[in-house]
């Protein structure tokens, strides 16, 4: 994982030096999985025609531990990433500044056209997003994923912060 600031000289001596902010509050891998697995829902940023970042909320579901989501074929977020794959992931927990946490994914989008890996997808997300049965929305299911495409986001990038680790003011 590595963040903006990564790869700056350390002291002079070549010693430790203090801890950075962002190390210490650093996910571990595991927490970083479990955050990714345990929610469904991330703000999603592509690039429009113009170069201005087009921001959408979207569910999610892990698939091989990358991230997939599916959008209508003429969606905005597809034509833009058909354009330029590049996107950024944001999957955020907390309401206070010392219970935040998040996981930031650089990375590309791999189109998904494949029927039965879109239908698969689609099937993921019901399951999580609904709370329903999945043999329940096969139908719905079935007839939607004819009009959508599936992405994976392959990381380039991995950026987290868990701010429960910061000690609280007077605590």
């Amino acid at each position: 994982m590595s963040g903006d600031d990564a790869g700056r000289a350390g002291p002079p001596d070549g010693g430790p030096g203090p801890a950075r902010h962002r190390d210490r509050v650093a996910m571990s891998a595991a927490d970083q999985a479990a955050l990714l697995a345990g929610s469904h829902k991330l703000q999603l940023a592509t690039i429009n025609r113009d170069g201005t970042p087009h921001l959408v909320t979207m569910f999610y579901v892990m698939l091989d531990g990358q991230i997939a989501f599916w959008t209508y074929r003429s969606a905005q977020k597809a034509r833009n990433l058909a354009r330029d794959p590049r996107v950024t992931c944001l999957v955020e927990a907390g309401e206070e500044y010392f219970e935040l946490r998040g996981v930031q994914v650089v990375g590309i989008a791999r189109r998904v056209e494949d029927p039965a890996a879109v239908l698969d997808i689609g099937r993921r997300l019901a399951a999580v997003t609904t709370g329903m049965p999945a043999d329940a929305l096969e139908e719905y299911t079935t007839k939607t994923a004819r009009k959508r495409v599936g992405f994976v986001v392959e990381p380039q990038r991995v950026i987290t912060w868990d701010h429960r680790k910061l000690a609280r003011p007077g605590g």
